[in-house]
């Protein structure tokens, strides 16, 4: 198995300045990218086994029933490019069908990377992996040359739907650029749906994503010196049906006050902290954010039950 390891050292979230100056908002938030600590991503891989939790079987469930149109659209001998090395069940499922050159896995976690990547080259001893250590969230570089065209990205798991939809148009756009003319993007996108779905899906019975959501107060006590009490707050998910999008909150139970890196933060009864949203699409609305950041929507596969899409599209540049 061949693995090259591409560093760019991308520079790490700097979580003080970031949670001290959501909090000292009027309407206080803390970027979701902080739940991700190591308690926070095993419990995250909780949530993707609940049976009310949707997106992630749904999804694996398309890629492995239209894996060969896929594979039509994006063409074999291509460069494949994963933005986010997450489930491995998932970039599997692709790389069965596809069968591509050369895969290029990028993520901002070294450990969790080459990880990744030691597995997929085991699993799959012909594939030239080139792993990407990069924040795919800002402009970046890749390990590739223009002898490795033709080039094909994949962003699974709805994770577009966390970007507000004007971030979510110029982060279509960085990859566009990435990818070239012609280049092609199969991208996971989570559908509108009936409310009592998207309720169950973000407040499981077991409360597991109750736990995923408070454990970022215990993060912060941990490494910020905090004060917080995860008791005297609860977790809040909700759709807001104006904006399409779940909203998860941390709601206080009561007037307090709390510490965080020296600095002292108020909190009313009932007073939230923002902590996640969750945007949800029509076919034809994300097909409309796709072509201003410029793509052209080819093809998109959706489950029985309209739940989930995976989107296939290739880069014009055209707006």
């Amino acid at each position: 198995m061949e693995i090259s390891f591409y560093d760019y050292h991308p520079e790490p979230a700097d979580i003080r300045t970031e949670v001290l100056a959501g909090l000292a908002q009027a309407e206080k938030n803390i970027p979701p990218k902080f739940f991700y600590d190591e308690q926070g991503s095993q419990l995250f891989d909780a949530i993707c086994e609940l049976p009310e939790y949707y997106p992630t079987r749904t999804e694996i469930s398309i890629l492995r029933q239209y894996g060969a149109e896929m594979t039509e659209l994006l063409g074999h001998d291509v460069v494949l490019i994963e933005l986010g090395s997450g489930s491995s069940l998932k970039i599997r499922t692709l790389l069965e069908a596809l069968r591509p050159r050369v895969y290029v896995p990028v993520d901002i976690s070294r450990e969790h990377l080459l990880n990744s990547a030691e597995r997929l080259a085991a699993a799959f001893p012909t594939l030239e992996v080139r792993a990407a250590c990069a924040d795919y969230s800002r402009p970046f570089e890749l390990p590739l040359t223009d002898s490795d065209q033709p080039r094909a990205a994949f962003f699974p798991g709805s994770s577009v739907g966390n970007f507000e939809p004007q971030e979510a148009e110029a982060f279509l756009h960085r990859v566009g650029t990435i990818l070239g003319p012609g280049g092609h993007l199969l991208v996971g996108v989570d559908l509108r749906k009936p409310e009592d779905i998207l309720h169950a899906a973000y407040n499981d019975a077991q409360g597991i994503t109750a736990a995923f959501n408070l454990n970022l107060l215990e993060r912060i006590n941990r490494e910020l010196e905090g004060t917080f009490d995860p008791i005297a707050f609860h977790h809040s998910a909700f759709f807001n049906p104006q904006d399409s999008r779940i909203e998860m909150h941390l709601i206080s139970n009561a007037p307090q006050q709390v510490q965080v890196a020296g600095e002292a933060f108020s909190f009313s009864e009932g007073e939230s902290i923002h902590t996640e949203c969750s945007y949800k699409y029509s076919i034809p609305d994300f097909q409309s954010l796709a072509r201003r950041a410029g793509f052209t929507p080819v093809q998109v596969w959706t489950d029985a039950e309209s739940l989930f899409s995976v989107h296939g599209m290739r880069w014009t540049g055209e707006t």
